[in-house]
C-alpha cells in the first residue's frame, strides 16, 4: 500500500472567480507534482498554473517545497496595479476634505470632532 496525501489547489482565475479542485498525490510531492497534476485536469484549462505566482495557506512558497497531507496550494494572479499606488491616485481624485474619517462633520462642530 503505497502512502499518498490529499492537496487542494485553488486558482484565481479572474475577478471573483476561483477553480479549486482536490489531487491525490503520492507521499513526498512537491508543489511543482501538484501544479502539473492540476494542470490537466478541464477546470484549469486556459490557466498557465507553473507561471503564476504561487502560496500554500496564503504564504509565497517555491515549486520545490514539499507538500503534506490537507495543504492548499493557492495560485494567484499578478497585480495589474500596486495598491499603495492605486489608493494614492483614488484619494488624488476625490480631494483631501471629502475623504477620511471626518469628512462628515455636524454644521458648527469643532475640527476632528
Amino acid at each position: 500500500m503505497t502512502a499518498s496525501i490529499t492537496v487542494e489547489v485553488v486558482a484565481a482565475a479572474g475577478p471573483r472567480q476561483a477553480v479549486e479542485t482536490r489531487l491525490q498525490l503520492p507521499a513526498g510531492a512537491c508543489l511543482a507534482d501538484a501544479l502539473r497534476a492540476a494542470q490537466a485536469l478541464a477546470p484549469f484549462e486556459g490557466l498557465v498554473l507553473a507561471d503564476m505566482p504561487t502560496g500554500i495557506w496564503g504564504r509565497k512558497a517555491t515549486a520545490a517545497q514539499r507538500l503534506r497531507d490537507g495543504d492548499r496550494v493557492e495560485c494567484y494572479r499578478p497585480l495589474l496595479v500596486d495598491p499603495k499606488v492605486a489608493r494614492r491616485e483614488r484619494f488624488a481624485q476625490q480631494g483631501a476634505r471629502s475623504t477620511g474619517l471626518f469628512a462628515k462633520r455636524r454644521p458648527g462642530a469643532k475640527a476632528g470632532y
